[in-house]
């Protein structure tokens, strides 16, 4: 993409998103490039996108050598872009299997792209793997990851795994959540291991968490104002916890259940969230979309939980996704993206914009 195209087309961003300007962009909040698209912008736009909209948080599913790479062209010090950047779920076993493989991994993906501008916050094991048949192999690959970025001297960098809300079962009241049978062994497996680390380059768990999903499942007893943060009653009364959306008692589940085998003492991060602009009639809409986003955006940045009051806050969490994907499933799974793979935006406001 030619520079000055790149120009013109923040331009029309900073004209898009004009009235999204007021406020700082949140240090906590992130976004997912999915890339299961046959039409997705160039390496170079993305960057720029990014770059243009004040986005400082990334998360890839793979290793993305052109994306990083771009990086280095158009974001300059003192700016740095944050990554947490995965081994696919493919990778898993070999990874587990040899520390010189986690080495070599490191040393292809990692150590050619470090640069003053780019920070490998986390190396993810994996994507929603548990539970699941890759899911043995989470915790020796974390080790040998572990093991491979001290050798490299990356020791700022941690290793975690990426889980699905479905780990969990009983999860109303959400005091009541425990890991389900099948994930409950490998998630105590997860706790030993980052409780045998130093506190200081523990991994953050990170939970995938939809309330659309849960709503869409349920919608009888779920409600639309709930699951968008607009709930005007309380949503359910826990002990002497009150809920009023569909994404705390969720998150606040899966803090009970992690809890249960240990991991108290373990920080969550969001690994994604978000809302489908279409593929589901009336519940999927731009609008819904655009206010799911908004009101997430800053319930992240300024809130808590009832089980994880405002004095702590959120660690973080990344909004799913950059663009929407037409190789994905027909359906609602198409339709997340914050941008068409055209780079207009789907929907406004767009919280995650902002033009400096």
């Amino acid at each position: 993409m030619a520079w000055d195209s790149i120009i013109c087309f923040l331009l029309i961003l900073l004209s898009t998103f004009h009235h999204a300007t007021h406020a700082a962009p949140s240090s906590k909040i992130g976004i997912c490039y999915g890339t299961k698209g046959d039409n997705l912008p160039t390496p170079t736009e993305i960057i720029a996108l990014l770059k243009g909209c004040s986005i400082k948080k990334l998360r890839l599913y793979d290793a993305n050598p052109q994306l990083l790479e771009a990086v280095a062209a158009i974001i300059k010090p003192p700016d740095v872009l944050e990554l947490a950047i995965a081994a696919r779920n493919e990778e898993l076993a070999d990874l587990a299997a040899s520390p010189d493989a986690a080495i070599d991994w490191v040393g292809m993906n990692i150590l050619p792209f470090r640069t003053p501008v780019l920070s490998f916050q986390d190396i993810l094991v994996g994507s929603e793997v548990a539970p699941g048949e890759n899911a043995r192999y989470i915790v020796a690959a974390m080790q040998n990851l572990r093991s491979a970025l001290r050798h490299a001297n990356m020791t700022e960098s941690t290793v975690s795994t990426v889980v699905s809300f479905s780990v969990l079962q009983n999860t109303f009241p959400p005091s009541q959540a425990t890991f389900t049978p099948e994930a409950n062994e490998i998630m105590k497996d997860f706790v030993s291991f980052q409780l045998s680390l130093p506190s200081g380059i523990r991994g953050y768990i990170y939970i995938n968490i939809y309330p659309y999903f849960s709503h869409a499942a349920d919608p009888e007893h779920i409600s639309l104002d709930h699951a968008l943060f607009q709930g005007k009653a309380p949503m359910l009364k826990d002990g002497n916890l009150t809920y009023w959306n569909l994404f705390d008692a969720m998150y606040d589940a899966f803090l009970w259940a992690l809890e249960k085998v240990g991991g108290a003492e373990l920080t969550v991060m969001v690994g994604e969230s978000g809302w489908p602009s279409a593929g589901n009639g009336a519940s999927t809409t731009p609008e819904l979309a655009s206010t799911y986003l908004t009101n997430f955006y800053n319930h992240i940045s300024e809130a808590g939980t009832p089980k994880l009051p405002p004095k702590v806050g959120f660690e973080g969490a990344y909004v799913y996704a950059l663009y929407d994907e037409n190789l994905k499933p027909a359906g609602v799974e198409q339709h997340f993206g914050l941008f068409y793979p055209n780079m207009k935006p789907v929907y406004t406001p767009n919280p995650m914009c902002h033009i400096n």
